[in-house]
């Protein structure tokens, strides 16, 4: 059975860019394009992953992973962040808030994947 992954992307051209990419790598890929809906999302489909855009409008990335972190039954969903912060501050913030995989945009299909797999 394949594993499920949300991708919270309002950004239609990289939502379907991560959505196919990961298909094509066997995933099932649950796209959310507001994060307003990502919580409730996550809860229906309880995904294995979670990969969110960082800077998304109404709900910033952050207050999305502080979100989901604070949730009994989503805590333990690894969050990979997919941002175009990519300062050394930036990183840093985005793993304090808890995400556990960090990737900057414009993005290396490699490097995507394989920080996907690290967390399967």
């Amino acid at each position: 059975m394949a594993k499920k992954v949300l991708v919270v992307e309002d950004n239609e051209l990289n939502l379907k860019l991560f959505c196919d990419l990961l298909r094509a790598h066997g995933w099932m890929a649950e796209p959310v394009r507001d994060g307003r809906e990502a919580v409730a999302r996550a809860a229906d489909v309880l995904p294995d992953l979670i990969v969110m855009d960082i800077q998304m409008p109404h709900v910033t990335g952050y207050e999305l992973i502080l979100a989901l972190k604070a949730d009994e039954a989503l805590r333990h969903i690894p969050v990979m962040a997919v941002t175009a912060y990519a300062g050394r501050e930036d990183e840093e913030r985005i793993r304090a808030a808890g995400a556990d995989a960090y990737v900057s945009k414009p993005i290396s299909l490699a490097r995507f994947m394989g920080a996907v797999n690290d967390l399967a």
